[in-house]
């Protein structure tokens, strides 16, 4: 019989005291033999790491597992490549310190990948959707990667996909050099490049219990201070990633589309940040009309936003007032 191979469960935590030991309770009842599991915390400035370290001591299963720390916050980018290159395995699944792996997520996506001869380079998961408390508010459907041929694909529709419930090969990490620092979600970097090669895919089960908050809550911006929020929250990130991906597609002689299109999407980033951190509406304005590279409509509503949030509270009043009537 020949043996199943070795693989990593990658578990990256940063300031997650209250859920870190039910995350590693999940890596640690996985039911696969051939597993290592690598708990990397990121710097972490609570409690976190003792947890870890408690959860870790009494261990006396088959699991092999390497706890770490770093000496300075790394982020997710920084935190997963650092913790990569300390594993073995040759496929590697990723989990966040708040959610929580079913035992057999692992011997069911490996059992996937050896019947599909090892060919996937990322596989991804559906997730069941938890929050808070535990409580599981159904099921997040990730986009079906197996309609993605190539990086043209993507750019006409880039998929849905979250890194809580992917698994992706060491050579895929390796032939693209890791993932960059600053980059603070890992999923659709590493999506882009199976993508690119013909090598993504998805096993449509959910095997992560994902903290995020229930299906009820999701994505409701109720004032523009939310959604101002989230247009500066991850620019940094964004343009980071962005870059990462443009590379590849250049590296990988990708069509002038699909060139165009990353360009285009790093350059809306770009005129994000210039009209926030513009230091007066005069030069808000200036941004906002000699940025010819993005529509006028759309600079439009970010020059209001920027500039003058306070015209849209009466938009935000009837959306709270709308959002409200429906959860009756």
């Amino acid at each position: 019989m020949l043996s199943l191979p070795k693989v990593t469960m990658l578990l990256i935590s940063y300031n997650q005291e209250d859920k870190i030991k039910e995350a590693i309770e999940g890596a640690l009842t996985q039911d696969y033999p051939n597993l290592e599991i690598v708990i990397s915390d990121d710097a972490s400035t609570d409690k976190t790491y003792s947890v870890i370290e408690t959860c870790v001591r009494n261990y006396q299963g088959t699991h092999h597992i390497v706890i770490s720390r770093n000496s300075c916050n790394l982020g997710i980018g920084g935190n997963i490549s650092k913790a990569v290159l300390g594993s073995s395995g040759e496929l590697i699944f990723i989990t966040a310190g708040d959610d929580v792996s079913i035992p057999e997520r692992v011997s069911t996506v490996v059992n996937f990948w050896l019947k599909n001869e090892k060919i996937p380079d990322l596989i991804a998961c559906d997730l069941y959707d938890m929050d808070s408390e535990g409580c599981i508010h159904g099921v997040i459907q990730v986009a079906n990667l197996d309609d993605y041929h190539s990086l043209d694909d993507w750019s006409r529709s880039p998929p849905r996909v979250i890194g809580a419930a992917q698994a992706w090969t060491r050579r895929l990490f390796d032939r693209f050099g890791g993932i960059p620092e600053g980059v603070v979600g890992e999923d659709m970097v590493m999506a882009f490049r199976a993508i690119a090669i013909g090598r993504a895919v998805t096993l449509p089960l959910p095997l992560v219990r994902y903290r995020r908050g229930g299906l009820t809550q999701q994505n409701k911006a109720l004032s523009a201070s939310e959604v101002i929020r989230r247009l500066t929250r991850k620019l940094n990130s964004s343009k980071t990633e962005l870059l990462c991906m443009l590379d590849t597609a250049r590296q990988l002689n990708a069509s002038t589309f699909t060139l165009d299109n990353i360009e285009k999407k790093y350059q809306k980033e770009c005129f994000i940040e210039q009209m926030f951190s513009a230091e007066s509406v005069v030069k808000k304005i200036s941004v906002a009309f000699t940025t010819h590279s993005q529509a006028l409509g759309f600079r439009l509503r970010i020059f209001t936003y920027a500039a003058m949030p306070c015209l849209l509270a009466p938009f935000f009043v009837l959306k709270r007032w709308r959002y409200h009537q429906f959860k009756k």
